[in-house]
């Protein structure tokens, strides 16, 4: 008798720690990478830039229905312009990938981990996650929608929060019609 509680005790220590691996009743839905789309826009005092970086790879968690996590991985590497730039176009995208900005030689990938969703429409999610950004993690709120196997999403980053210093009034003075906002957008469709 002693000997099967044991067992029994055992088997369901096991259990626990097993699931609390995974959500209870959650359904991993891996995002389609090639038909995904990341789109970033950066703005200074005298314009803006814009261009998309690709999603290494990236998952959905469901429960229900319901959307419960994420996890994502971005290919630093991928990172381009899409302004129309002429011969600047390869200047600035190399100076968007060096240690100036995001250091891709040494961080060539960022990512995003869901640790809270809480729903907050019929389709729309409130997230905080932790977005790590050359080896460097903070906490991000954003909003979710989802619509049958498409997700969409708007964040807004603070560069400075990442130690992303060239041309930051954060870190420099008097830099005058040179400074680069801190503070970039994020528009994110994913398709899975």
């Amino acid at each position: 008798m002693k000997k099967n509680f044991l067992t029994l005790a055992l088997a369901v220590i096991l259990g626990l720690t097993a699931s609390a691996s995974e959500p209870l009743g959650g359904e991993k839905k891996e995002v389609k990478t090639e038909e995904s789309k990341v789109t970033w826009k950066a703005y200074k005092v005298t314009g803006s830039h814009a261009g998309t970086v690709n999603l290494k790879e990236g998952t959905l968690i469901f429960d229900e229905g319901k959307l419960t996590g994420g996890e994502f991985v971005v290919d630093m590497t991928s990172l381009i312009t899409t302004d129309d730039l002429g011969d600047m176009k390869a200047k600035l995208e190399g100076h968007l990938k060096s240690d100036d900005f995001f250091g891709v030689a040494t961080h060539p990938t960022s990512s995003l981990v869901f640790t809270n969703v809480v729903a907050s429409g019929k389709n729309s999610y409130e997230v905080i996650g932790d977005l790590t950004i050359k080896g460097i993690t903070k906490a991000l709120t954003f909003d979710v929608s989802v619509y049958g196997s498409k997700a969409t999403a708007t964040m807004k980053i603070d560069r400075a929060q990442y130690d992303v210093r060239y041309g930051s009034g954060s870190f420099f003075d008097n830099l005058g019609d040179k400074t680069i906002y801190d503070e970039f957008d994020l528009i994110v469709d994913l398709v899975f």
